[in-house]
């Protein structure tokens, strides 16, 4: 029914079986792929093997205010299909042409699973069914973009738990259907219409306006790329094999810090993040400059914050660390290059590369040697109720941090990609970097160094070097 049957392993010995919600919605005419689809499509392409990485699975608790009978979800589940026709976007090349196809009618499949006799709730079973079925890539061209799995304790669905393709949404367009799956399940119906779709936004991009915007963000980065350093990172070893290592650093301590830097400073909690990676990273590199890619959200244009589409693309932040700043002075710095990112993240990718193959730029084909910034905590509230916030309390948690191996892959986009995700207790730093230039042990080192200089910033001036620098410039 989905493709997936035959890769289904229970998660333990519970009964499960697959069905399907019935959909019915507006069928509009194909689409071209979004600028953003296009970008992530071409990653795809460089990178095959990698392409479940960026599944975005959730779970949603079913209220007990619900019907919660199984046809009374599954007729929600349809619902919200319904809804949204970016839920019911397949991607195909057709003609040698990359469209978005829309359905407007047909099945959703749904996994059904009883929770097991110590899980009450499914919360345990329904996580493990997220992991499950994120971990095998879409079938892009005849598989719905999202995977849905009903957990069933007793009489009743306790869970659900989903999984959505980024090529048609990104983390903002799953919030706002998630928000909707909750509506649908307490009330049955939604009176207000749905925001843009997909298809939506592909036609928009082909609008006048939309293209001298685009022009003009690849004009800007066309001279940033001209600035960057070719080489950031000394080779420290000899590569091992896999290539890439991931490594995690999960730190109640950095999060506190995080947060007083930023009441401190009165900036985002992810610009103290963003300040605190450059200058590890310089102290690292050597370099005088350093070029940090980063995903923007691109959802500030009218109607775009309602969205359910993949809007993000990337940014490129270029700072200038010469003059060798403090911490202070450098995290305004790192906001206006950040601001200036934002404006700049809108454009075709196609178009980009070939205004850097006529700047004589040389194009990336393989492993881009900078940095790159994921910030994908679904709260990045700078509040610190409830924490202890002296300097012995903090300075002590960090003794509590724990770092943890992760995957390992032949090939990656970036030398060294730093992302930041909710952990309980904290947050987790997670560097994926190449083993030639960031062995296990210094890996592990360079978290080490950011966790301390997130510290050190909550309460004191921090000069430069800001990190005890491990290279000669």
């Amino acid at each position: 029914m989905s493709g997936l049957e035959g890769t289904v392993q229970p998660v333990e010995p519970v009964a499960e079986k697959w069905t399907a919600a019935d959909f019915t919605g507006t069928e509009p005419p194909s689409a071209p792929f979004t600028w953003g689809q296009r970008m992530l499509w071409r990653a795809f392409e460089m990178y095959p093997p990698n392409r479940t990485m960026v599944n975005i699975s959730r779970v949603v608790p079913v209220p007990r205010r619900a019907r919660t009978g199984v046809p009374d979800v599954l007729r929600v589940v349809g619902a919200l299909v319904g809804r949204h026709n970016s839920l019911r976007t397949r991607l195909r090349t057709v003609d040698g042409e990359l469209l978005q196809v829309v359905s407007g009618h047909g099945e959703q499949p749904v996994l059904l699973v009883h929770a097991g006799p110590a899980d009450d709730d499914g919360t345990a079973t329904a996580q493990a069914l997220a992991t499950r079925l994120a971990s095998t890539a879409f079938d892009l061209a005849e598989e719905l973009p999202q995977r849905v799995a009903l957990v069933v304790a007793g009489d009743r669905v306790c869970q659900v738990a989903l999984v959505f393709s980024h090529t048609t949404v990104d983390f903002g367009a799953v919030e706002i259907v998630l928000r909707d799956l909750r509506v649908l399940l307490l009330r049955g119906s939604i009176a207000a219409p749905p925001g843009l779709q997909s298809v939506d936004i592909a036609r928009r991009e082909q609008e006048e306006r939309h293209r001298r915007r685009a022009q003009r963000a690849i004009a800007r980065w066309v001279d940033w790329f001209g600035q960057l350093p070719k080489e950031t990172l000394p080779e420290l070893g000899p590569p091992l094999t896999p290539l890439f290592r991931q490594g995690t650093l999960v730190s109640a301590a950095a999060d506190t810090a995080v947060r007083l830097v930023a009441n401190r400073h009165g900036v985002t909690t992810s610009t103290v993040l963003l300040t605190a990676i450059a200058a590890v990273h310089a102290g690292w590199s050597g370099r005088d400059t350093v070029g940090i890619f980063m995903m923007v959200n691109n959802r500030s244009l009218p109607g775009y914050d309602t969205a359910i589409a993949k809007l993000n693309q990337l940014g490129m932040i270029v700072v200038d660390l010469a003059d060798r700043p403090d911490f202070a002075k450098l995290l305004p710095r790192v906001w206006a290059a950040a601001l200036e990112a934002y404006r700049s993240a809108y454009y075709e990718q196609a178009e980009l590369l070939r205004a850097y193959e006529a700047a004589g730029h040389k194009i990336n084909t393989g492993e881009s040697a900078h940095c790159y910034f994921n910030d994908i905590r679904l709260s990045t509230d700078a509040s610190v109720f409830g924490r202890e916030t002296g300097e012995d309390e903090v300075r002590a948690a960090m003794s509590r941090s724990s770092f943890s191996w992760g995957e390992s892959y032949d090939s990656f986009v970036y030398r060294t990609r730093v992302e930041v995700v909710d952990k309980p207790g904290g947050i987790g730093l997670t560097l994926t970097a190449n083993t030639a230039y960031l062995p296990p042990e210094q890996a592990e080192r360079f978290l080490r160094d950011l966790e301390r200089l997130l510290v050190d910033a909550a309460f004191h001036d921090v000069p430069a070097p800001w990190v005890r620098p491990h290279v000669t410039a």
